[in-house]
């Protein structure tokens, strides 16, 4: 690889990036981060209206191409339909960000019913299986390989301290977090080792981005214990992850499968 070759290794121009929840606290950085690099993005979420608004926002400021689609990552039907859109637009996908976050439901372990805890499994487990089989199905079609990346979490790999959430209350409630989210993003992280060794014959890649906890707007005794826990002293900014998509999207990891990259300020490492 010669020097410019190297200068160009995070280029991502000419690729199809689709990233699901599109319109949220990350997936909005996400697919900026991409477009910036190049990406044709294509953000999938629920809201028809907030998603077309911001790939409006996208194609004015990177120049790149967009598309916009709503929908339900949890209805076979459905993501049949937009991966089929996608292909008949760009022809191929390059990338795909599993990033949708199901709702959870505020309630102890005990208290959870099996509704409930469907609430959230249903897109964190059965949208990213869904959304991984099409995608992951057309890129071994077309032969040019591919790079899929699975938003997990700190909790997937670690079990919560609940003392960071002492005194801290959201919209009036204690702040928490539930089993079926720790349940869920760990399960992200065994698909992802799947998945890397049952597609390595089609040179696609497929690895996990763990992020710590993301500020945003949350109680401020919250972020302080919070960030007294890690080891950086903060929590992270949604910008702070945007690199390590880039970089698992682009070539600079082409020798990169089956991991679990972990953004969290060094909290896992105490």
């Amino acid at each position: 690889m010669n020097e410019d070759q190297y200068k160009n290794i995070f280029n991502l121009k000419g690729k199809t990036a689709v990233v699901t929840g599109g319109i949220g606290i990350l997936g909005k950085s996400f697919c900026a981060g991409l477009a910036s690099f190049g990406a044709n993005v294509v953000v999938i979420d629920l809201d028809e209206k907030k998603i077309l608004s911001f790939v409006k926002e996208l194609k004015g400021k990177y120049g790149t191409d967009s598309m916009g689609v709503s929908c339900d990552v949890t209805s076979p039907n459905e993501v049949n339909k937009t991966i089929e859109s996608i292909l008949n637009k760009y022809g191929s996908i390059d990338i795909l960000l599993n990033n949708a976050q199901g709702e959870t439901i505020a309630k102890d372990f005990e208290d959870c019913t099996l509704e409930d805890w469907r609430v959230t499994s249903s897109v964190n487990e059965e949208g990213y299986f869904l959304m991984s089989q099409a995608v992951g199905l057309s890129m071994a079609e077309k032969g040019n390989g591919g790079s899929i990346i699975q938003t997990s979490s700190i909790y997937g790999i670690l079990g919560p301290d609940h003392r960071v959430y002492e005194g801290a209350t959201i919209d009036g409630k204690q702040m928490g977090t539930r089993a079926v989210y720790s349940f869920t993003k760990a399960g992200v992280i065994g698909l992802t080792k799947y998945l890397a060794t049952y597609w390595a014959d089609k040179n696609i890649r497929v690895n996990t981005l763990t992020p710590g906890g993301v500020e945003n707007g949350q109680h401020k005794k919250f972020i302080e214990q919070y960030s007294n826990r890690v080891p950086l002293n903060r929590m992270a900014k949604k910008d702070d992850l945007v690199g390590a998509i880039i970089f698992l999207s682009s070539d600079a990891s082409s020798y990169i499968t089956g991991q679990n990259i972990i953004v969290d300020g060094g909290l896992h490492s105490w």
